[in-house]
């Protein structure tokens, strides 16, 4: 009995000792159940990610006839086309055209074609008639001229009234004869130059016909190389039948070069000042993730463009793919790395530890106590930030916002460190820039295809 009367009062000492302690500990032994970060030194990689797109660097374009504007056709429908990814020889079927428009043209033309070739026959008729009935007017007022004459000899004795009448006959029948002779030669120009149109006409009728016919052969589609068959594509997706085709834009599909691809990325209007050519990228192809492949930036983009799928402006940047595999076809998604740059043995801390204000400053542990260290600060990647000054390795920071953090001491750097630090940091710009331009140098001659009339391939649209 006394020893349970005993028990109550040590549990209720033991409670009160416990509660003091929780109540009146330190902030400094409080943080030791905190969670710590150990700086380290070694490589810090910058990296840039992007989602992009597999296409050749050349491609081979498969297009409709070139000579659909000329004939007054804008616009017609994709009828026909073989499956894509289909495997084509040189001179295989490809696709076919509605001809509707052009069949119309062509009957319009054939029409105009006889109607010009019958006002020639009827020309050459009318023509034929009316200079024979001026030969033979000639020919009569030739006999009345020569009779005349004649008069005129046998009247040289009659009296001079009679003489002069019989002068005057011929006088008029001389001028007659010469202007049935002028309007003889007149009529037959003017019956050559009505002939000479009318065979220009039949000439250019006969010229649209032949371009149509060959237009209409055009309307068949046929491989210009070997190669696999890719839609062509446009803001309106693939184009396939039932797909408008348009004189400015007669691509239908195009025969990639699968043994040279590139990835065609955007990059946030944030990071795009980091990209430049020549640098490293890794390139994994989204559907098949164990496999891993090299490349470099060959182009980057001078002006951005809103894209669907994106919130802000984007750049585009063009990576070469520099192995090939068997795998890999235009318009996979790809998840590309590009390592923006590279620098070795420097501290680093993931980006949670680190905090600002004015100053930039970490929460260190500096013996038993927590210390606001001023640090200077480097190149940050998606997780981690370099510390060019404040920290030492093997030194620990809090990853997390400590209470009553505005109670610890405060550490500053001293002035002329950091002043001697953002001279190193601008040689080492400097030096890295200069590598950037050789980088550069070493791809610009590297050409892309672009979109020319309007083609597969001139865009990008991901979901």
């Amino acid at each position: 009995m006394n020893l349970r009367k005993l028990i109550l009062p040590l549990a209720i000492v033991a409670g009160l000792l416990v509660a003091g302690y929780l109540a009146f500990r330190s902030p400094e032994k409080t943080q030791a159940k905190e969670l710590y970060y150990t700086v380290q030194t070694g490589d810090f990689p910058v990296q840039v990610m992007a989602t992009g797109e597999l296409d050749s660097r050349q491609s081979v374009k498969v297009r409709g006839p070139q000579g659909m504007r000329a004939a007054g056709i804008y616009e017609t429908t994709l009828s026909d086309i073989v499956a894509e990814g289909t495997v084509l020889q040189k001179g295989d079927y490809v696709a076919t055209l509605d001809r509707t428009e052009l069949a119309n043209k062509l009957t319009n033309v054939r029409t105009e074609l006889e109607t010009t070739q019958t006002q020639l026959e009827q020309a050459k008729i009318d023509t034929a008639i009316e200079l024979r009935t001026l030969r033979d007017d000639l020919i009569n007022t030739e006999f009345s001229l020569e009779e005349k004459e004649l008069q005129v000899e046998l009247n040289r004795f009659e009296a001079e009234s009679i003489i002069r009448q019989t002068q005057l006959d011929l006088e008029k029948t001389r001028r007659d004869f010469a202007q049935l002779k002028k309007n003889y030669q007149l009529k037959q120009q003017q019956a050559e130059a009505k002939i000479r149109e009318i065979n220009t006409l039949l000439k250019q009728n006969q010229t649209e016909l032949n371009r149509l016919l060959e237009l209409s052969d055009g309307f068949r589609i046929t491989a210009p190389d070997d190669g696999m068959l890719i839609y062509a594509r446009t803001y309106g997706g693939k184009k396939e039948p039932g797909s408008r085709i348009t004189a400015w834009d007669p691509v239908v599909a195009e025969l990639p070069d699968l043994n040279d691809m590139i990835s065609k990325t955007y990059v946030n209007e944030v990071d795009i000042s980091k990209v430049r050519q020549g640098q490293p990228v890794e390139v994994r192809i989204d559907a098949f993730p164990d496999r891993q492949y090299s490349g470099r930036v060959i182009k980057v983009a001078n002006i951005g463009e809103q894209v669907r799928g994106y919130d802000a402006k984007v750049f585009e940047v063009i990576v070469q793919v520099n192995e090939t595999d068997s795998v890999m076809r235009p318009a996979m998604t790809t998840s590309n790395e590009i390592l923006t740059d590279t620098y070795q043995d420097v501290v680093s801390i993931p980006l949670e530890a680190l905090y600002a204000d004015s100053l930039s400053f970490v929460y260190k542990k500096d013996n038993n106590r927590i210390v606001r260290q001023e640090v200077l600060v480097g190149t940050a990647n998606s997780d981690a930030i370099m510390i060019e000054h404040g920290l030492a390795p093997g030194e620990e920071v809090l990853i997390s916002l400590p209470d009553n953090s505005r109670d610890y001491a405060f550490v500053p750097v001293d002035p002329e460190i950091k002043e001697a630090i953002r001279k190193k940091q601008e040689e080492d710009r400097k030096k890295r820039q200069a590598e950037a331009r050789k980088r550069q140098e070493e791809v610009k001659d590297i050409q892309v295809q672009t979109s020319d009339g309007g083609g597969g391939g001139g865009f990008i649209i991901i979901n």
